[in-house]
């Protein structure tokens, strides 16, 4: 049996012993008799599940369905290669954080380089970045007084230009130099009517759940689960969402639909709705071809996800794409579900309060015996456990995904209801990713999840109070949910308890030749990883440089070389590989020694596939993990002690 055809037969066990649940649970097991208030509390428990399952199932369709729709990247003879306009936005982003997308956007290789026209659009019309556009050669496109925010910007810039393809690239994104060659020739596809192409969002940084919880090098970025899979499953259904960055847009295509859309804080989620409605495809790829920066701190992560939920639900109340004849049922499927996503927040709140209610409060949410339970309820997690398995190809896995639920779930509700019953928000704000040398949280983000521990904890020590033998049979399932809960929450407990940042630079991990220059001493060795200020340096023969020495070191890559002052950090003896031969291991602060260096240093930098995780490490139990929070946060106390 292939492991394609072994995966949809668990795909089809879990639909079908999951609607077996949820009939169950819907006619069997409400306790009407139990008063307004217990019975009320059963109806959002068992709401909150057939959400949960609905969204469950729009993945596993389409999974199944996903590879009959990919397309693949045509060959396109370079002269055919039409002009693209390259849009960079920007608000109030610093020069400094420009400089390297605008940088970027110069090295993009295209067959004829006369055709790619580069544009910084600054909602904001300010001189210094006025300036910086100048002296990269490339065009401005300032914009004052804009009350419509990024959908103005761009189609203040739409007025401007003339290209028939736009690529889009948010201030902070830093496009690969093969991303446009990867992208253009799929507009090229005679039977395709192609709108959008999007690739997916990637970070160079490490998001907040990778560093607040010391998984940097176990777990992948949080947003790689919907960038390079939630969205390319939606190929099959052409529900690919355009993400506002790292995307090509067909000119006619976004003509007809008037532009960018004014009415909502996602227009980038609304132009891909629209686009389907109107006919186009809009296509998400697999290959990260541009990377840029996460959220920095817990404040602004969750006014991020504040706006995209609050923007998600005026763009599907601005379009109504679930009853929209233009779309296919798949489509309005897949709508309904982006839309019931944002409430999946309180189904898990209501996940987490269901067991509490019923060990510390005595609330029967449900009227069933033990066996019944069993009967109906343990086929249908085992089968959801092993598809999520095969849903996330080990970039999300369900245990991860409900502890981001938890940590997010208590800011996500009152908003979500808000804009869902009209009170909306309208006004724009550009997510700050600006990074400091500071702890990633405060206290008060605290209270929520330290709430529910309290009330886990109590429900645990009251329940188990005076049980022992077959009544400890019988409150398994009860003392499972209650622990499993309480899981989740101590790793929300570590994530707003937050971690010291050393650095205001991410070291990236980089392996290329170095050539190092010291007073007439000369060696050749591998850079280990890399940063805007610091390099990390193997050697195979000893230089003699000791702790603030300066030296020169160039640094050569496939397409890239740069030249830099060093400063020693330090020096020291170490094998080059495990088992193998000793050498030096060199650390410095660096600076290239003019702006053409600059300019490939940079490159050298960010043109790469990223060092972070792509994957989940199958290896971590919930014990590794918990034990390293405690272990790091206690050995970092001990040091400022």
């Amino acid at each position: 049996m292939t492991s394609e055809k072994k995966r949809n037969i668990w795909f089809l066990m879990t639909i079908f012993f999951s609607m077996v649940y949820l009939l169950w649970r819907i006619f069997f097991t409400l306790p009407w008799s139990a008063g307004f208030l217990q019975a009320a509390a059963g109806i959002a428990l068992v709401l909150a599940e057939t959400v949960t399952f609905l969204g469950m199932a729009e993945l596993m369709a389409g999974r199944m369905k996903s590879s009959r729709y990919e397309i693949h990247l045509p060959e396109v003879p370079p002269e055919r290669f039409p002009d693209v306009d390259v849009f960079i936005a920007t608000h109030n982003e610093s020069a400094k954080l420009l400089y390297k997308t605008v940088n970027a956007c110069t090295f993009l290789e295209y067959p004829n380089k006369g055709k790619v026209h580069i544009y910084v659009c600054d909602d904001g019309n300010r001189e210094e970045i006025r300036k910086l556009a100048e002296d990269f050669g490339v065009g401005y496109l300032g914009l004052s007084d804009n009350r419509h925010a990024k959908s103005g910007n761009y189609n203040h810039a739409l007025s401007c230009t003339f290209s028939p393809l736009i690529a889009t690239f948010d201030a902070d994104m830093i496009p690969r130099r093969e991303f446009l060659v990867k992208t253009v020739p799929y507009f090229f596809i005679p039977e395709k009517k192609m709108g959008l192409v999007q690739t997916p969002q990637s970070f160079y940084n490490q998001d907040l759940f990778q560093f607040n919880l010391f998984s940097e090098k176990d777990i992948p970025n949080e947003q790689d689960f919907f960038s390079r899979e939630i969205n390319v499953m939606r190929n099959a259904s052409n529900t690919a969402v355009y993400t506002g960055s790292n995307t090509v847009i067909l000119r006619t295509a976004l003509e007809e639909i008037g532009g960018f859309p004014y009415d909502t804080v996602t227009e980038d989620f609304e132009t891909s709705l629209r686009l389907q409605k109107a006919g186009y495809i809009t296509y998400a790829t697999t290959e990260v071809l541009a990377a840029g920066l996460s959220t920095t701190t817990v404040e602004s992560m969750i006014g991020q996800r504040i706006r995209w939920a609050r923007g998600v639900i005026q763009s599907i109340q601005n379009t109504n794409p679930v009853f929209a004849k233009e779309l296919t049922a798949a489509a309005r499927l897949s709508y309904l579900n982006s839309y019931l996503y944002w409430w999946s927040f309180l189904c898990r709140m209501i996940f987490i309060l269901a067991p509490v209610l019923f060990a510390l409060f005595g609330f029967r949410l449900v009227e069933c015996g033990f066996g019944e339970l069993l009967l109906f309820w343990l086929p249908s997690y085992v089968c959801s456990r092993v598809s999520m398995g095969y849903l996330s190809t080990n970039i999300r896995n369900l245990r991860w995904s409900q502890i981001i639920d938890t940590i997010l779930a208590p800011y996500l509700i009152i908003p979500v209801f808000l804009e869902s019953v009209g009170i909306h928000q309208k006004k724009f704000k550009v997510t700050d990713k600006r990074k400091q040398r500071a702890k990633t949280t405060s206290a008060r983000y605290l209270i929520p999840h330290g709430i529910l521990i309290i009330l886990t904890v109590l429900s645990l020590i009251r329940f188990l109070r005076g049980k022992y033998g077959m009544a400890l049979v019988y409150s398994s399932v009860i003392l499972f949910w209650l622990g499993y809960n309480l899981v989740a929450l101590l790793y929300a407990l570590f994530f707003m308890l937050g971690r010291e940042s050393q650095r205001v630079s991410d070291r990236i991990g980089a392996e290329e030749k170095a050539e190092i220059w010291s007073r007439g001493e000369y060696r050749r060795g591998r850079t280990a990883d890399v940063s805007e200020e610091g390099i990390s340096l193997r050697l195979p023969e000893k230089l003699s440089v000791k702790k603030g020495d300066t030296f020169h070191v160039a640094v050569i890559s496939d397409h890239y070389k740069a030249v830099l002052n060093a400063s020693c950090v330090y020096s020291r003896e170490k094998p080059l590989k495990e088992g193998k031969e000793s050498g030096q291991l060199l650390a410095a602060v660096v600076s290239p020694v003019d702006e053409r260096n600059r300019r490939q240093w940079l490159q050298i930098i960010h043109d790469r596939k990223h060092s972070l995780p792509r994957e989940i490490d199958p290896w971590l139990t919930v014990y590794d993990e918990i034990y390293r929070n405690i272990r790091m946060r206690r050995e970092r106390r001990k040091k400022k002690a």
